[in-house]
């Protein structure tokens, strides 16, 4: 099924133009996103929200910033079916694979049936990216007792991070991703963004610009940073947090020891074999790019 759903996840043909996959947005050459504010879709589209990094997604409580999916199946059929993205419906998706002889081969195989259905789409993608996990980070060998993994810098920035509160909400096995928290808990974020947070699923003002905590696992990688992509280094980003979340003015060595733990975060990439995708038996010209 994860190998399916590999191939779902690199196949632009599940969107409207073909020419836009899930790792479009999550490259997982480029730390499972895309590293631009945010990302680009159907017809030229700019998103209104920075695209988060799909690598280690299955530890999260919920998926997207609003946490309006509430797993990785639930969170893959959403950007096929949104206009300003894959520009797709589910049907037609569907219908191109079923009109794709390896799919309904690979379908019958990983289900029972070569009847091609949405529901079995989301999951074998979703399985897919349950394996997209990053291990052995040089600050997890220190946590297995290797001293040698951390230097005394990169030491004293995990003392600062634990010290200053960051951990309140970066915590557990992904450093976050799993609480929601406002954005400018004690001083305003100025943004252009006009993203509400968790406000928008509940409806509840008290929700208002409450995001997702994001995973700082390989957090070096995941450029620009927060539900605006406002921040363009790792420096700037323990700048801000520090002065809208905390309170906080961190001189530059300071931040320049957080930023030396942060990156002790990155973890060993997935590697694997590009898929060899299907080929389709339909020789219909498919619209231009981004049409």
């Amino acid at each position: 099924m994860a190998e399916l759903g590999k191939k779902l996840f690199f196949d632009p043909r599940i969107s409207k133009s073909g020419f836009i996959s899930c790792n479009s947005c999550h490259n997982l050459s480029m730390g499972g996103t895309d590293n631009i504010q945010s990302s680009i879709g159907h017809k030229w589209n700019q998103g209104p929200i920075n695209a988060p990094t799909v690598l280690n997604s299955s530890l999260n409580l919920a998926q997207f910033w609003d946490g309006r999916a509430k797993d990785l199946q639930e969170q893959a059929g959403g950007p096929i079916a949104n206009p300003g993205e894959m520009g797709f419906t589910h049907e037609l998706a569907v219908g191109v694979l079923q009109s794709i002889p390896g799919y309904v081969t690979e379908y019958q195989q990983v289900f029972g049936s070569g009847k091609i259905d949405i529901d079995g789409v989301t999951k074998a993608i979703a399985t897919f990216e349950e394996t997209l996990v990053t291990p052995n980070s040089r600050f997890d060998k220190w946590l297995l007792g290797d001293d040698s993994a951390l230097s005394n810098d990169e030491l004293a920035g995990y003392t600062l991070f634990k010290q200053s509160g960051c951990v309140a909400c970066h915590n557990g096995s992904a450093v976050g991703g799993n609480s929601y928290q406002k954005m400018g808990m004690v001083a305003p974020y100025k943004t252009a963004s006009k993203a509400e947070g968790r406000f928008a699923v509940t409806g509840k003002e008290s929700d208002r610009l409450k995001f997702k905590v994001p995973t700082l696992r390989n957090v070096e990688l995941t450029y620009p940073y927060f539900h605006d992509g406002g921040a363009a280094t790792l420096m700037e980003a323990v700048d801000i947090m520090g002065r809208v979340q905390l309170g906080k003015q961190f001189t530059n060595e300071e931040k320049m020891k957080i930023v030396a733990f942060l990156k002790t975060l990155t973890g060993e990439q997935p590697s694997f074999m590009l898929p060899i995708l299907p080929p389709s038996s339909d020789t219909t010209l498919r619209p231009a790019p981004f049409e």
